[in-house]
């Protein structure tokens, strides 16, 4: 039905679209996602002749360019075959018409209706969408936010348009009346084919067999809807569903580092992506199949940073882990979750090469790791759970922190020192002479931990490997801690293979858990599933061990002699 060519949109030297790409098929529904400015809005205003910018390539709607009509026969199309409900309802909105008046005008002003006809079907749709004939004669003042946008969908409907483009239809509503608006646009689309602007990711999930992801004026994904949501393969899909709040999010939220820009070369997203190269800064990739899905990325998506294969490890007849295969993908955090001798800590040494496995083989970047140099090490860093692990006594903070540059050479005394306080202040430490002159026999348990990170994070590496860094500090300050490695996992694009025996602190920190047991992986999966839907028995043993504050409530009516507690 509607098929996007080459479509480029620019106001002045400012490129808004380029190169659009995507064809909508009837009674199909299609949702636009993306952050504000990169450019949806203006592709749905672009489709029905309302945007403001110069245009090039093709809309084509049943084989005809839109591009190439004249305003007058753009107007035969819009309301009639095409309409488009806005996003700001309060400027679509005339307040010196009724919402009754309102659905008519289009009807009238097509001649479609007469006056008395028009009047009638307009109090129809106003009562398909849920508004009752009680406020037909109310004005646009008088009506809550969800009428409003209710009265703007029954405006669309009016000249029984094939194509709806819908922008941001539920946004700035209440979760209940954005249920209703969402189950009334599931009803509209069975007999319309829909294209859905919106940050919103659960309207999408409801509505959109497709999906499009948009950045910058480009589609960086496009695909199943229900697949690009479950397995995002673009990092600016995975760092959008990472900021959005949802009932099956169980890892904190986070953001995208820097801010939207458009460069006038190279893929728009690379200032912003944590996988960048410098072929990325110099020409835009293509959409490419990948997975299912298409994918805008010069390396095909999200890229595996670290794959173990097959790795164990034995100490004489004992095997303390069997065959453990796993892969962390660039920019993710994994927790490998299980109790006191499971072969978490162990898998962990053989990764950093401080224990050679009996089998098996590691690989960095797709490259099997043979010998561990400088060149690893520069990757990879490891925070042990006791920060006397890592920090001599011996050493004063700089030392301490200023070692590995040492060790691999970078930057004189003074750049050394420099870098030293950068970092530490990146940790939220201070970079005064002083501290920097200080022995960790001086330091709390919380500052000895920032210490040890700071100087695994001084090489800048790729990946981080936390073996328990915050079971030994007391609640407030693990908090601390682990705030500040999902910050820094933000900032720097940190992959993070984070062991812990507590899955309760796993599923807060984590995309994906592991669950190790006796040295073998016995489940895996996204942390909402594994926590919510267990699987394995040991993983059910472990949730149920996990802290939790819910009073019991048996205990609680017979304490204060009360028959029923709603409240903790």
């Amino acid at each position: 039905m509607l098929e996007i060519r080459n479509l480029s949109v620019s106001f002045g030297q400012t490129r808004i679209l380029k190169d659009i790409n995507m064809t909508l098929t009837r009674g199909e529904c299609l949702a636009l996602i993306g952050e504000s400015g990169t450019g949806k809005t203006t592709l749905g205003r672009s489709i029905i002749g309302l945007g403001d910018g110069e245009c090039t390539g093709e809309i084509l709607y049943r084989g005809r360019n839109l591009l190439g009509l004249t305003e007058r026969e753009m107007s035969e199309i819009r309301w009639n075959q095409i309409a488009m409900v806005f996003q700001n309802v309060e400027n679509a909105l005339n307040p010196l018409y009724t919402i009754l008046g309102q659905v008519m005008e289009p009807m009238v002003e097509h001649g479609l209706y007469t006056r008395p006809e028009a009047k009638i079907r307009a109090g129809e749709l106003l009562r398909r969408v849920g508004i009752s004939p009680d406020f037909h004669s109310f004005y646009p003042h008088q009506l809550s936010g969800g009428q409003k946008q209710r009265a703007l969908i029954a405006m669309a409907l009016a000249n029984d348009p094939e194509l709806l483009i819908m922008d941001e239809p539920t946004s700035a509503l209440d979760p209940i009346t954005k249920a209703e608006i969402i189950k009334l646009l599931q009803q509209i689309g069975r007999q319309h084919t829909m294209l859905v602007i919106t940050h919103d990711f659960s309207t999408a999930a409801t509505l959109a067999q497709k999906t499009a992801v948009l950045y910058g004026g480009r589609i960086v994904e496009l695909g199943p809807t229900g697949l690009i949501l479950s397995s995002p393969k673009h990092p600016y899909t995975r760092g959008l569903l990472r900021a959005y709040p949802n009932m099956t999010t169980t890892k904190d939220l986070q953001g995208i580092p820097g801010r939207l820009s458009r460069p006038n070369r190279g893929c728009p997203f690379a200032p912003r992506c944590t996988q960048s190269m410098p072929a990325c800064s110099q020409t835009c990739p293509e959409l490419i199949e990948n997975g299912g899905r298409m994918v805008a990325c010069h390396l095909g998506g999200i890229v595996p940073l670290l794959e173990v294969k097959n790795v164990g490890k034995s100490f004489g007849r004992l095997r303390a882990v069997e065959k453990i295969s796993l892969t962390l993908y660039e920019g993710e955090t994994v927790a490998l979750v299980g109790e006191s001798g499971s072969g978490k800590t162990t898998l962990a040494r053989i990764i950093t090469g401080s224990s050679e496995p009996s089998e098996g083989l590691i690989f960095l970047n797709g490259r099997p790791v043979e010998r561990r140099g400088k060149d690893f090490y520069r990757q990879v860093q490891m925070i042990y759970q006791n920060p006397a692990e890592s920090i001599s006594h011996r050493q004063t903070v700089l030392e301490a922190v200023s070692e590995p540059l040492e060790i691999h050479e970078v930057g004189d005394r003074m750049e050394r020192r420099e870098k030293v306080k950068r970092v530490l202040e990146e940790v939220e430490l201070p970079a005064t002479e002083e501290f920097l002159l200080t022995y960790p026999h001086h330091l709390s348990g919380g500052e000895a931990q920032r210490v040890a990170i700071a100087r695994a994070l001084i090489l800048a590496p790729k990946l981080l490997i936390a073996d328990e860094p915050t079971s030994a500090l007391d609640p407030s300050v693990q908090a601390k801690i682990l705030k500040l490695l999902l910050n820094l996992q933000e900032k720097k694009g940190l992959s993070l293979l984070f062991i812990t025996h507590d899955i309760a602190l796993a599923r807060k920190v984590s995309d994906r858990i592991i669950v190790l047991r006796e040295g073998r992986v016995v489940e895996e999966g996204p942390s909402h599933r594994v926590t919510s839907m267990p699987k394995h028995p040991y993983t059910r043993s472990l949730l149920a061990a996990a802290p939790s504050l819910d009073v019991n409530r048996e205990w609680f009516a017979l304490q204060y002699n009360v028959e029923k507690c709603s409240t903790a």
